[in-house]
Formats: structure tokens, sequence, C-alpha cells
């Protein structure tokens, strides 16, 4: 089964990535790391450099690398030497969520954060990169050490101390999730199936235990004994990573991530299959033009109300993302249509012809907005919608582009 793309497409989705790609070679900080891009490409260097931005951005370039975009190698070069640099924690281990001037700026150690530290170092071995093996060593012995719960069959979410004594009072599934990719990511190049069995468990766990038993509307937020905290953030509903309500475009990701799972262990029509069309179909029926207007809402509340209305642009790209996969794995037209709708929607309200790179954040009018997103931080979800549906399912982005997939 091929994407639903021709060869026309396949082109243009090229064209997208290199013009990506462009956009952010100037985010380098000098300080190490990755700095938070503006509107225009430049790089915000009054901010903090932030350990998930410098990550997205070392994985983003190792997958340019490997695709042949002129300088990419000195970026994901860059990105390897902050994290075994300025990022890394060298006396209690892990990194830090944020360094400024005068050193780190923050003392938590989240697992949203680390979860990048494999994804990154883990495209960059499968790159080639010197060094890259020996920081994902580090990194997954971060995990085993303090995040990975055995018991539980997932990661817990954030320590409030540099040295890993005092745990948040909350889980999460946005850490969980990305922290699927990274394992995933990380079992490819390692070969160790000990990640891609806890891969499943999280998947598991949250995808058919959590969301399949609240409507496919995915609770996000959770106590330490994992019971759903449904009224978390209702005073802030707009948080950028711990919104109130199910979180449309996070359904779309998980049920790619569903997939991916899926033909990692080489299965087919299993249940990972129906509940990742379980979670696209809600998400499609509370999001998409759910207030009258095109576009997906941010969230919504347990009935599919929406609540945050503004659209941004990472859900475009997972939806996309998701109707690719799906139709990788069933064949159904279905997806192939919403994925051709949501890159139509795409081109014609987020895609920057002007300044570059994707509008991050439109209002429920599909103007330019910043209530959630100020600038256009990083390249992470714009650059991978143009790469998963030319790629297989397995293996993750960066080990597929190695092996001459693409």
């Amino acid at each position: 089964m091929t994407a639903p793309i021709g060869v026309s497409d396949a082109d243009r989705l090229q064209a997208e990535t290199e013009r990506l790609l462009r956009f952010g070679t100037d985010g380098r900080h000098p300080a190490g790391g990755f700095a938070w891009l503006r509107d225009d490409g430049s790089p915000d260097l009054d901010r903090d450099v932030e350990l998930w931005i410098t990550c997205r951005m070392t994985h983003v370039y190792a997958l340019g690398h490997l695709l042949g975009f002129d300088g990419a190698v000195e970026l994901v070069d860059h990105g390897l030497a902050a994290l075994d640099g300025p990022l890394r924690d060298h006396q209690h281990g892990g990194w830090h969520a944020a360094v400024g001037r005068d050193g780190p700026t923050s003392s938590t150690k989240g697992a949203y954060e680390h979860a990048f530290v494999v994804l990154a170092t883990s495209s960059a071995q499968a790159a080639g990169r010197p060094g890259a093996g020996d920081l994902l060593a580090d990194a997954l012995e971060v995990q085993e050490r303090h995040f990975w719960d055995d018991t539980d069959g997932a990661v817990v979410d954030a320590y409030l101390d540099p040295a890993f004594e005092t745990l948040e009072d909350y889980r999460g599934a946005n850490a969980n999730m990305h922290t699927v990719e990274a394992y995933l990511a990380a079992a490819d190049v390692t070969g160790d199936r000990v990640w891609l069995e806890r891969a499943d468990r999280i998947v598991h766990r949250f995808v058919h235990g959590a969301a399949g038993g609240h409507g496919w509307r995915l609770p996000e937020h959770f106590d330490p004994e994992w019971r759903p905290r449904l009224d978390y953030n209702r005073d802030e509903p707009a948080h950028p990573f711990r919104p109130y309500g199910a979180t449309v475009g996070h359904a779309f990701e998980w049920a790619r991530l569903a997939l991916h799972l899926e033909a990692a262990r080489g299965e087919t029509a299993t249940q990972l299959r129906s509940d990742a069309e379980a979670l696209f179909d809600r998400a499609v029926e509370d999001g998409w033009d759910a207030d009258g207007a095109p576009g997906f809402v941010y969230t919504t509340d347990w009935d599919g109300t929406p609540v945050v209305r503004n659209r941004l642009h990472w859900v475009v790209t997972e939806a996309v993302n998701a109707a690719a996969a799906l139709y990788l794995a069933t064949g159904e037209e279905r997806y192939a249509d919403w994925y051709r709708t949501w890159w139509d929607y795409a081109e014609a309200h987020l895609i920057d012809r002007e300044a570059g790179s994707w509008h991050h954040e439109l209002a429920p009018d599909n103007r330019p907005a910043a209530s959630v997103w100020a600038g256009k931080p990083d390249l992470y979800h714009a650059v991978q919608a143009t790469l998963v549906p030319r790629l297989p399912l397995v293996p993750s982005l960066a080990s597929a582009l190695a092996a001459g997939r693409a």
C-alpha cells in the first residue's frame, strides 16, 4: 500500500520540507542549543534556551541531513554539543529544562523534555553523528532510572527538583505520548525490543484504556494513582502543554502512534488499528469545522463542545499524519480524502509563503493569532507532516530515511 500521494505530491512535500528547513537555519543560539524562532525565523535571544526546542530542532535537522539538506549536519552537531554541554546536568544527571545567560533557569526535570532527548539522539545516531550513541545511552539510562514506572506501564511526569527526588503530584498523557514516539525510535536504532514493549504498554494504557473508557475523548491529566482529573486547568483552558478538556490534536497523534506500534510489532488488523480509527473519527467529529468555520478547534469539553476555538498548526499536521497512516494501514479512500482536505486547508490558511514556515496559531476566523503560541518556535510538527505521508509506518522516520525508504 502506498501513501495517498502521487509523484507530483511527493515532489511538493519534498519542496515544503526544504522550505521549512531553510526557515530554521538561523536558529542556533550563540550560548548553545536552539533559540525560539520569531515569525520571520530570527532567533529570540532574550528567551532562555529550552531543552525541548533544542531537541526537536536537532531531530529535525538529523532528518534533514539524511535527506541531503545542505548545512543540516552542522546544525545536528550544534544541538548535540548543547545536549552534552550547557543543557546537561553534570551534577545530578539528566538535562536542564531551560538555561539562560547565568545557567539553569528551571529546577524541574520533566518526562516531556527528556522524551525529546531520546528522540533527538536516536535520530542523530541514525544519521551517523559522532557522540549521538553515547548521549542516547545516557538518555535511556535516565529513562530507566527516573521516569519509567514498570508497575504502571507508563512514565511519571515531572520532578520538582534537579536531583530527581520529589515527584509532582501529577501524571500526564502528553509526556507519555512523546515517550512512545521516542521509545519507538530508540528501539529502531538500538535493536533493544524493551523500548518497543514499553511503548506498547503506554499506548494500551492511554488509547484503549483511558480514551476508550471516555467515549474516545482522551483524558490528559491524572493523579498519581492514574485517576483522571477531568477538571484540571479548567481556569486555564488554553494552557500550551496542559490544557483543560480533550485535546483534538493529541487524538490524531495517538492514533498515528498506535499504527506505528502495530507495524513495529508486525501485526495487522489488531485492536490497535480499530482503536486508532475510533480516535480519529471522534477527533474529526468534535474538532473539524466545529464552530462553523474551517479548521480544528484546540480543545473540547467532555461532551464535545469546543472550549478553546483557536486553531493551532500542529493539530492540522497531526491530522494529516493520522489520515496518511490510516490510509497506509487500511487502504480506505476516506482517509485519503481527509488527507487532501486538510492539506488544502493548510495551504489556504497556515503555510506562510511570505515570512516562512507555518503560522503556529490562528484565531477562530483563521487570521494569525498568538494567544497560545507566539512566533514560530520550531519546525518539528510541520516537517514531520511532510515526511510521514511518504514513508512507511515502520521503522521510525530517521531510521526509514537512513535505510533509503523515502
